[in-house]
C-alpha cells in the first residue's frame, strides 16, 4: 500500500527538498482574490500599482496556497502523510506579483514519534520560498504527521 512512498523514517533532520519552480499568472491572482480576498490590489494592476505593493499582488493567503502546491508537488504526494497540526509560523516577506516565478525549499529541522498515535511520527520543517530574483517572499515553519514504515503491519 505505501511501497515506494515517504515514510517518517525518511524525514531526517537537515533533510531538504525542493519547491517549485511555479510561475503565478495575473489571472489565477484575480481568480483567487475574487473568490477568498477581494481587497483592490489583488484584483487589478493598477489598484496593486496605487498601493503599497507596486503592482498586481498575490494575497498572503495565495501565497500560502502556492506554497501548499509545491509542497503537494514535492514529497507529500509521494508519501504517507496524515494531516498536519498546524502552521507554528507564516510570514509574507514581499508581495508576489504577477508573472513572479517561485521557488525555495523545505528543510526538515526536527522529527520526533507520537506517544499519543503508534505508528506515527511528527516532523517539523521550515520552508522558505524566493521569487526569481532571489528575494524571499515567505517563510514559515510547520508540523506535520508520516506514518512509519512498520505501521503498514498494523494499519486495518
Amino acid at each position: 500500500m505505501t511501497n515506494g512512498k515517504l515514510h517518517f523514517e525518511d524525514f531526517t533532520p537537515e533533510r531538504a527538498f525542493p519547491l517549485g519552480p511555479l510561475t503565478v499568472s495575473a489571472e489565477e491572482i484575480i481568480e483567487f482574490a475574487s473568490e477568498y480576498d477581494p481587497q483592490p490590489m489583488h484584483l487589478s494592476e493598477e489598484a496593486g500599482k496605487a498601493s503599497i505593493l507596486g503592482g498586481l499582488a498575490a494575497s498572503g493567503w495565495h501565497t500560502s496556497a502556492l506554497h501548499m502546491r509545491m509542497t503537494i508537488d514535492s514529497f507529500l504526494l509521494n508519501s504517507t502523510c496524515e494531516g498536519a497540526p498546524g502552521v507554528d509560523f507564516m510570514d509574507w516577506k514581499k508581495p508576489v506579483l504577477a508573472g513572479d516565478t517561485l521557488s525555495g525549499q523545505a528543510v526538515v529541522l526536527e522529527a520526533r514519534t507520537l506517544r499519543s498515535k503508534p505508528g506515527i511520527g511528527l516532523i517539523r520543517m521550515r520552508s522558505e520560498v524566493d521569487n526569481q530574483r532571489g528575494e524571499t517572499v515567505c517563510v514559515l515553519e510547520q508540523a506535520i504527521m508520516f506514518r512509519m514504515r512498520n505501521a503498514q503491519e498494523t494499519a486495518p
